[in-house]
């Protein structure tokens, strides 16, 4: 079965779509780009195009920037990953230490504060209870829960330096 409409007009512009691409910057790339595209018009099923060659173009331009911008995105993740490794992570178990270590300091730098602020910082942050119903619970006005909540979030915020 012979080739019709955007096919034929592929088959017979191949060889200047090479060249383009070739042209454009694609190097040795643009062999597969070619048949990147090709593959891609295969694969239409929507109607006739009014200029197939300036689409044939277009389309092939537009498959090499994204190969281009692919390629790119790529590299600049590999950076970044490298960039980002300043050592080798510390083994599971040692962060599961140092991640149980931490939070028996901010459980000791709460209860430092006091049982009330201590609680009133659990029910706000942890469980997310409104600060008027813990103000409710505890039978204290709101502004003293808000007066515990800053306390407890100046407090650790402190303890947060420390550690670094």
């Amino acid at each position: 079965m012979t080739p019709t409409g955007i096919e034929a007009v592929f088959l017979a512009n191949r060889d200047k779509l090479v060249r383009f691409l070739t042209a454009r910057g694609a190097g040795d790339a643009a062999e597969d780009l070619v048949q990147d595209l090709w593959v891609k018009l295969s694969g239409r099923t929507d109607g006739p195009i009014a200029n197939p060659l300036a689409y044939l173009y277009r389309a092939a331009d537009m498959l090499m920037i994204d190969r281009y911008r692919s390629r790119r995105q790529a590299e600049q993740r590999d950076q970044d990953w490298a960039e980002g490794q300043g050592g080798p992570e510390p083994p599971v178990a040692e962060r599961t230490v140092e991640a149980r270590q931490t939070a028996e300091r901010v459980a000791a730098t709460l209860a430092a504060l006091g049982e009330r602020p201590a609680l009133v910082f659990r029910r706000a942050r942890l469980d997310g209870v409104p600060q008027k119903q813990i103000a409710a619970e505890l039978g204290v006005s709101i502004s003293t829960v808000e007066s515990d909540l800053r306390m407890a979030a100046h407090a650790i915020a402190a303890l947060k330096e420390q550690i670094g």
